[in-house]
């Protein structure tokens, strides 16, 4: 069986798919519609399925031959940003917008299962397909990883257009991916006075300026410059008056990293100069870590199966490397229990004018990238089972 004509031949289908969801986008754990549009689908290909977590949803195909169940991953949620691309698809729902490729991800794997059912007889063992809500507000894929039905999966893929890619490439390389991606949330408190008799207060907004400040050394100088960790202040909001020193500021940020001893140093460090920081200024500190998801971390074994199924439908030459980022995802939590491997499926297309970044008001992506990666993850369902 060709994958790659099997694709192509659902091509007019897998566009028409992709730009239906991309006009209805529905933020986390309220893709009720998009929950619908999957089972319906999933009815008129005649797979079973299961509505878990809500707005989530886990398919069962049975191969005839023998080997172990795999899951294939596709997250469903878009982002709060207005639209303001100009095409025939744009979102109907104010506020809210595919930029992140979501929709494309749904519409790849309802064609990839669309696909593989027609070819049941060559399947070894079982594929599970898998459309996990709340991904971009870091929550789905911890809700749904300790599900039952995930129990027996023995590898897991996850595939995302990729618009710092040229389509027609793709990038699998084992390792680091992704970052862990934690928040963090300081209030510092002090004492108010009048702002013209600042020796009568303890000034809370310059002790969090300090804060601020000395956070900046855990990474400049505590953590080893060859280990990769980032510690942002994103907000400070404090006082009420010009003329009143505050008596309370409170702080938030993120803190990225790869290597989970440098993930806990950096959430230990943090609260450390909180603390010794405030105290020095006369202030109390409350410090609370929010470990949101772990790095995505690609396993070897897993990852060779990608390799191999990109390189059989589009030659290695196809494969490009592709730096690890310090943005986060939360297919990292089936990492945790299972080892799987994420896939990188270009989507740039500068002369098309495909080429705004994830997450942008004008994101978009050259939709050969959706035949593609349709037919890498058929081809992964092909082969993986057959594994280990």
């Amino acid at each position: 069986m060709d994958a790659l004509n099997e694709a192509k031949s659902c091509e007019a289908s897998l566009i028409q798919l992709r730009r239906d969801i991309h006009r209805h986008p529905e933020l986390g754990w309220k893709e009720q519609r998009t929950q619908d549009v999957i089972c319906k689908e999933l009815d008129d290909i005649g797979l079973p399925y299961e509505k878990v977590c809500g707005t989530g949803v886990i398919a069962k195909l049975e191969g005839d031959l023998p080997g172990q169940v795999i899951g294939i991953r596709a997250d469903m949620d878009a982002l709060p940003i207005s639209e303001k691309n100009n095409c025939e698809y744009v979102s109907e729902n104010p506020g809210v917008m595919h930029a992140c490729g979501h929709d494309c991800h749904v519409a790849m794997l309802l064609t990839a299962a669309r696909i593989l059912t027609r070819h049941k007889d060559i399947i070894h063992g079982s594929i599970k397909f898998i459309f996990q809500p709340a991904e971009e507000i870091i929550e789905g894929a911890h809700e749904m990883y300790r599900l039952k039905q995930m129990a027996d999966i023995k590898r897991i893929f996850g595939a995302h257009v990729w618009n710092a890619l040229d389509v027609g490439t793709f990038s699998a390389e084992s390792g680091a991916r992704f970052a862990s991606a934690d928040n963090f949330y300081i209030t510092v408190r002090g004492t108010s006075a009048h702002g013209a008799q600042p020796h009568n207060s303890a000034d809370a907004i310059v002790s969090a300026c300090s804060i601020v400040g000395a956070l900046q050394t855990i990474t400049s100088r505590n953590v080893d410059p060859l280990e990769p960790a980032v510690v942002t202040v994103g907000t400070i909001e404090g006082g009420s008056s010009p003329n009143i020193i505050a008596n309370q500021v409170k702080l938030s940020g993120t803190a990225r990293s790869f290597s989970p001893r440098v993930r806990d140093f950096v959430e230990k460090r943090i609260g450390e100069i909180s603390s010794d920081v405030a105290k020095a200024y006369g202030t109390e500190c409350e410090y609370e870590y929010r470990r949101c998801t772990p790095a995505t971390i690609n396993d070897i074994a897993s990852t060779e199966i990608v390799r191999d199924a990109v390189i059989s439908l589009f030659g290695d030459a196809k494969l490009v490397h592709l730096e690890k980022t310090t943005g986060g995802e939360d297919f990292a939590w089936y990492l945790e229990d299972i080892p799987g491997a994420y896939l990188f499926i270009g989507s740039r297309n500068e002369k098309a004018g495909k080429y705004s970044p994830h997450h942008h008001e004008c994101f978009d992506i050259d939709e050969q990238a959706l035949v593609n990666g349709t037919a890498v993850l058929v081809q992964i369902g092909l082969t993986a089972g057959r594994e280990g």
